[in-house]
């Protein structure tokens, strides 16, 4: 039996030990306050936090904030499909990629993105934009890639980060790009802004002065013509799905670094001879799905060209000459791909020696022609 002395030491002891009922507060996502471990509901978290102490229990100073509702990982905060309309507060200040998409932000005020120094990528795709301070992007020094598409801007916004390599602003409004708009984007690489209803009077002369861009995509506009005074460094452009009508003879004079040419599903009936000449590194080149009724000239000369896509327009006939040269040691590199199914052209007609450069025979399609 314990003595008298012993039996308070215990109960002592035992006092200290009691837990409390009041529970640390715990940061939640939106939906999980429907999912909560005990089988309540929203009110009854709120009624067990209130069944504790009252004193605030305050966060250690090195564990970062996150915004209500959204995730925060390893430097990533995504806050997509939230129904946000703003951007939120509180966004930590070491993030390096932040999830805004498919949200009803309107509106990118001067301090939205104050303090996140750090940001790489930014995700503002499927939004409701239409305003953006001219100063909003200026906190973010080290922001490399920008997702805007989507949206309803009406023109690139200004004061773009001098450190972007990316840009993606397709389906959005604009019908205007101003010069100068890309001025100090030197590092700036990729820009994808097809889906947007600008005509070729849409790009002011300098639009894109100072850009030594690699890659180009302005599909699904409403082009009538290859746009002049295009970055000449690029490697990829692609201007598939517009109203462009011919390719004239100086449309592709700047840029001898192309690799890669999409001008398929538009209206081209004429490609100027000696047009293709000014191309000569050209790897891939896509005319299907236009009006040609013949197969253009000078691809023989082109030595690295290996795809060709002519399906889906009006050739009839296919010569010998048309495209491989006649001489051995000219070309660099075969072909591996030459598509002309989708034309009025017989087929059993075409002499063996048209595709004398190509790799095999699986690399020719013809197909059948359905009027």
């Amino acid at each position: 039996m314990f003595s008298g002395c012993s039996l308070l030491l215990l109960l002592h002891i035992c006092s200290l030990t009691v837990p409390s009922l009041a529970l640390p507060f715990e940061q939640r996502g939106f939906w999980d306050f429907t999912m909560d471990g005990e089988g309540g509901d929203l009110m009854s978290v709120m009624m067990r936090d209130e069944e504790g102490s009252g004193t605030e229990e305050e966060l250690p100073p090195d564990v970062p904030l996150c915004p209500f509702g959204c995730q925060c990982q390893l430097h990533v905060v995504q806050c997509s499909d939230l129904s946000l309309t703003v951007v939120p507060k509180e966004i930590p200040k070491d993030t390096k990629l932040l999830d805004l998409q498919n949200n009803r932000i309107t509106e990118l005020k001067e301090n939205d993105f104050k303090g996140l120094a750090n940001l790489y990528a930014l995700s503002l795709v499927n939004n409701k934009i239409s305003k953006v301070h001219p100063r909003a992007f200026t906190p973010l020094l080290h922001l490399k890639k920008l997702y805007f598409s989507r949206n309803l801007l009406t023109v690139v916004p200004r004061n773009l980060p001098p450190s972007l390599v990316e840009l993606r602003i397709h389906e959005n409004r604009i019908k205007t790009v101003a010069e100068g708009t890309f001025s100090r984007l030197g590092s700036m690489n990729c820009i994808e802004m097809g889906g947007n209803p600008i005509q070729n009077s849409g790009f002011e002369p300098g639009a894109f002065k100072g850009l030594k861009l690699n890659y180009l995509r302005i599909s699904e506009a409403k082009l009538t013509g290859i746009p002049k005074d295009l970055p000449d460094s690029l490697h990829e452009l692609h201007l598939d799905n517009n109203q462009i009508q011919a390719i004239e003879l100086e449309d592709l004079k700047h840029y001898k670094h192309l690799h890669r040419l999409g001008l398929g599903h538009n209206h081209i009936r004429m490609i100027e001879n000696g047009s293709l000449s000014y191309i000569p590194n050209l790897r891939e080149l896509h005319l299907d799905n236009n009006h040609l009724t013949r197969v253009p000239k000078g691809l023989p000369e082109m030595k690295y060209l290996q795809v060709v896509y002519l399906h889906s327009n009006n050739i009839s006939q296919v010569d010998v000459t048309d495209f491989c040269p006649l001489g051995f040691g000219i070309k660099r590199s075969f072909y591996n791909g030459i598509s002309l199914y989708g034309n009025p052209v017989n087929y059993w007609e075409v002499q063996p020696a048209t595709f004398r450069c190509v790799t095999e025979r699986l690399a020719i399609q013809f197909g059948n022609y359905k009027k």
